[in-house]
């Protein structure tokens, strides 16, 4: 599941240049809304919801379950992870650093990154393509 996962991520990036429509989340068009609310948590489970997909890049939230993780793996795009609830574990390059609610980090591209919720967590991943 969690390598299904970073396939579906990558293959939204990859697909860029294959004319891939554009998609947006209409709840968020022209009104505000809760990041935290938009996406729930599932037992056993880490569950993703598109907000944007551009060629130049996504924005996706993610739920993640306690004890839920993608494994290590590399991106060819920059991305920001922005952590809006609970707590993760996120080693890049080797290097691992903590984020809770309210904190960012860039994970550059082509780096191995990995992230393991130690907690229930909530992320917004922010990859830039372009």
């Amino acid at each position: 599941m969690r390598k299904l996962l970073c396939e579906m991520i990558m293959k939204g990036a990859i697909e860029m240049g294959n004319e891939k429509k554009s998609s947006l989340l209409e709840a968020c068009v022209g009104k505000g809304q809760k990041l935290n609310e938009l996406v729930q948590y599932a037992q056993d489970s880490i569950v993703s919801k598109t907000i944007l997909d551009k060629p130049a890049g996504t924005i996706t939230l993610f739920a993640f379950d306690k004890g839920q993780r993608l494994n290590e793996h590399t991106a060819p795009y920059d991305a920001v992870v922005q952590a809006i609830d609970g707590a993760v574990k996120i080693t890049i390059g080797g290097k691992e650093t903590k984020l809770t609610a309210g904190q960012i980090v860039i994970m550059p591209a082509n780096i191995p990154h990995s992230v393991a919720a130690e907690e229930k967590f909530k992320m917004l991943l922010i990859m830039i393509r372009q």
